[in-house]
């Protein structure tokens, strides 16, 4: 079985169109989404339809709830937040609220965007094996996928447990994402950087009236 894992697709649709035709190519089985999907200045609502259409298995990421939560004052205040907010409408809302903070599948794969004890944390980034498995809350799941990094990293702990981080999908120039292929019991990870339509991308951003940050 070969397994996607993606984050931080940040409403770069061009880039998850990209993504999404590699992964393809490649024979993928299943795609899990680890979050902060649809914040960013690109295309939040076309992002979002394109996730639906692609049926990911799906958590929140801590820019996700950021939506969820904001009140009128943030959303006068902070201009993107309003654009997001705006551009997704009620519908995406209710999606949203619905996603999970993580997911255990089969008792083998374990969903988290930042840490189990606070989702705008990095699990890989500066911390050591037994901080790691500290902050997964000593989960006994054989493969953990975390996001909210830009940094593709795969560790292997103590415990035998394997960390993936895909980075991020929708940030830089080139868009990042792992693929798990699993096959009795034998793994193998690649992470991968994928070309993406990035002018198009950028000249999204400035006609939404925001200043480029690829």
């Amino acid at each position: 079985m070969k397994i996607a894992i993606i984050s931080d697709i940040k409403s770069n649709v061009y880039a998850l169109k990209a993504v999404l035709e590699d992964s393809k190519q490649r024979g993928v089985d299943v795609t899990l989404n680890l979050g902060d999907s649809l914040y960013g200045p690109i295309a939040p609502k076309e992002t979002y339809n394109l996730i639906r259409q692609s049926q990911f298995v799906n958590i929140m990421g801590n820019e996700d709830r950021k939506i969820l939560e904001a009140s009128l004052e943030q959303l006068e205040n902070d201009v993107l937040l309003k654009f997001v907010y705006n551009d997704l409408g009620e519908e995406v809302l209710y999606w949203i609220q619905d996603l999970p903070f993580e997911k255990i599948i089969g008792g083998i794969y374990y969903m988290i965007h930042g840490t189990y004890f606070d989702d705008s944390q990095y699990l890989l980034e500066n911390n050591d094996d037994k901080k790691i498995i500290e902050l997964t809350d000593n989960i006994e799941a054989t493969f953990i996928f975390c996001g909210n990094s830009t940094i593709p990293k795969t560790q292997t702990l103590s415990s035998g447990q394997i960390v993936i981080c895909p980075g991020s999908v929708g940030i830089s120039k080139k868009a990042s994402y792992s693929i798990l292929s699993v096959e009795e019991d034998k793994y193998s990870v690649e992470q991968i950087s994928v070309d993406y339509d990035y002018e198009s991308a950028k000249e999204k951003i400035l006609l939404n009236g925001f200043k480029s940050n690829l």
